[in-house]
């Protein structure tokens, strides 16, 4: 079976990388919004049971906080160190 020839055209680098910087910037948004709704959530909730079940939770939220922030660090990095010209 022979090979495939060639591609002629080359690949759109920046739709791709703008397509995963959107990308990164989605999970950081997402994981900011998860976290925060995971330690703010108690103060909010009328039943003790469920209130005490979600602060429990605490640590989970502090990393999805956490990694959001890094993500949306990532992003502003890849932003700020893109080439302008592009």
């Amino acid at each position: 079976m022979p090979l495939p020839t060639a591609p002629v055209q080359k690949p759109n680098q920046k739709l791709l990388h703008t397509k995963a910087n959107n990308e990164l910037l989605l999970r950081a948004l997402l994981c900011i919004l998860i976290g925060l709704g995971v330690l703010v959530s108690p103060y909010f909730l009328s039943s003790p049971g469920i209130q005490e079940i979600v602060a429990q939770s605490s640590l989970v939220g502090w990393f999805a906080l956490a990694l959001g922030v890094a993500f949306a660090g990532l992003y502003l990095r890849r932003r700020l160190s893109a080439n302008p010209r592009q």
